[in-house]
């Protein structure tokens, strides 16, 4: 075996350490996240929310709060970074504050839409 100067096998506590650091990283993205009358389901760059209807429901999600603003039949009315927007199910993502939106679903117990960081804003 060759040992060079400057490299050294990697060793249990490296890995330890790397480890953890990975974890810190994720509780604090999850920490980012926070809801009342809606959960969440987020990966690195988008999010699904969930609102329950019937409630004041809302939702911090990617640095930004969405409320849902009302619901009437397919039509959706939620907020997303201080804009209002109409939703309707299929309808393509609209944009706002460098997020795309799309509404996933309508039910008469819940609104669920998908919040994406929009790679061109």
């Amino acid at each position: 075996m060759t040992n060079r100067p400057g490299t050294s096998p990697s060793t249990p506590t490296r890995r330890a350490a790397g480890l953890l650091a990975g974890l810190a990283l994720g509780v604090a993205l999850l920490a980012g996240c926070s809801s009342e009358g809606a959960s969440t389901d987020c990966v690195l760059d988008a999010c699904t929310v969930t609102f329950d209807r019937g409630v004041e429901a809302s939702a911090t999600i990617l640095g930004v709060e969405a409320k849902l603003v009302g619901a009437q039949g397919d039509q959706v009315t939620v907020e997303v970074a201080g804009e209002q927007l109409s939703l309707t199910v299929g309808q393509q993502a609209t944009e706002v504050g460098g997020f795309a939106v799309t509404l996933d679903s309508v039910t008469d117990q819940e609104v669920k839409i998908r919040v994406s960081r929009n790679p061109s804003g």
